[in-house]
């Protein structure tokens, strides 16, 4: 088979779906990306599949765009002839799938997250959920990474046919394998590996670290991430003081977080929304505790109380009461926590999981 990919953005589709995509090579399928190149491009070339270079605008909507959007899809398809088409986020959705349904390609859909534009409400919503009925009504499949947002979009009459569940993007244990919970003999770091955006609770991120080092000298608060450009004007000043003060070591974007997450002792995700957190998974798999937002895509991959604390998003006194609430708990006790973790991830979000999934979706076509 011909198998095209429909992504927005190269370095996600690589740290998130590479096994996938030599699973698909190995079974002898060719394999096609369509993707706007940038500087992770490269990645994608190391694993000889074909490239697209596909101009998308991963933010906002432009009608004229994304109409251009649209038709390039159209001629991509028409240039390929893939055998089967998948799509991942808003738009390869909406418009990568709209092609492939005219072109009566097969498609399978993944929906990584439902963004602010739909779970904000208003106009924009409900014009956004017409759009995915039109464009998934087709779909051979259309996956979703948390049941929340299932519900939500049938509800909607979204995929009331063909809609499924995956654990997420799933995690590579052996890529990300248990390490040893390091000593705290000099105190305790804190992790947030995020966007550096308003949506993912960077706000909340920063006050907590401030209110919690300005009372205990051996608490520590590392950041890793890019920034969002439209809200780097905002952010990045902050950091820097912030910085400055001795309250963040900010690290930057990372293509491994790995080295920094090994030595850290607990990892915060303070995200307002997801579909299904990879750093959550991730965490769990280094064998470490998590505090996150209890909202769906980030509950689902931890224990209340076992594996780590939920909080409420959008409010930096909740996530200062959680890091307070697991700084009263033992250093063994962290411990153990993140080696229940570690169990919990290989048992239920092994990437695996999600390989064979797609693999069998194709068999049936």
């Amino acid at each position: 088979m011909t198998i095209l990919i429909l992504a927005n953005y190269a370095n996600g589709l690589y740290l998130f779906r590479k096994e996938l995509l030599e699973s698909f090579k190995n079974a002898g399928h060719k394999v096609v990306v369509s993707v706007p190149f940038d500087e992770n491009v490269h990645k994608l070339t190391d694993m000889n599949v074909e490239l697209v270079d596909t101009h998308l605008e991963r933010h906002g909507m432009n009608p004229l765009k994304d109409l251009k959007l649209f038709a390039s899809y159209m001629k991509i398809m028409k240039k390929t002839r893939p055998d089967a088409v998948l799509t991942y986020t808003i738009k390869p959705n909406i418009y990568g799938a709209s092609a492939a349904k005219f072109l009566r390609i097969p498609y399978i859909c993944n929906v990584t997250g439902l963004g602010t534009a739909i779970e904000g409400g208003g106009m924009l919503s409900k014009i956004l959920v017409k759009m995915y009925s039109f464009s998934m009504n087709r779909a051979v499949k259309v996956f979703f990474q948390n049941k929340r947002n299932l519900e939500f979009m049938q509800n909607k009459g979204v995929a009331k046919k063909n809609a499924a569940l995956l654990p997420g993007s799933g995690v590579n244990l052996t890529d990300h394998p248990f390490r040893e919970y390091p000593s705290e003999e000099d105190g305790i770091r804190f992790l947030a590996v995020i966007r550096i955006m308003k949506d993912k609770g960077i706000e909340e991120y920063l006050k907590a670290a401030e209110e919690i080092t300005s009372a205990n000298d051996k608490v520590f608060f590392d950041l890793v991430g890019e920034y969002e450009e439209d809200e780097r004007e905002k952010y990045e000043p902050m950091i820097r003081a912030l910085e400055e003060k001795g309250v963040v070591k900010y690290h930057g974007h990372l293509d491994s977080v790995e080295p920094v997450m090994a030595n850290s002792h607990v990892i915060v995700h303070p995200s307002y929304h997801e579909g299904l957190s990879n750093v959550l998974l991730e965490a769990g798999a280094c064998g470490r505790p998590v505090l996150a937002t209890d909202v769906n895509g980030c509950k689902e991959t931890f224990e209340e109380g076992v594996t780590g604390i939920g909080f409420k998003p959008g409010n930096a006194s909740a996530l200062s009461d959680a890091i307070h609430k697991i700084l009263a708990f033992s250093e063994n006790d962290r411990k153990s926590m993140g080696q229940k973790a570690r169990l919990f991830i290989e048992k239920n979000y092994d990437r695996k999981i999600v390989i064979s999934t797609y693999e069998q979706t194709l068999k049936e076509l």
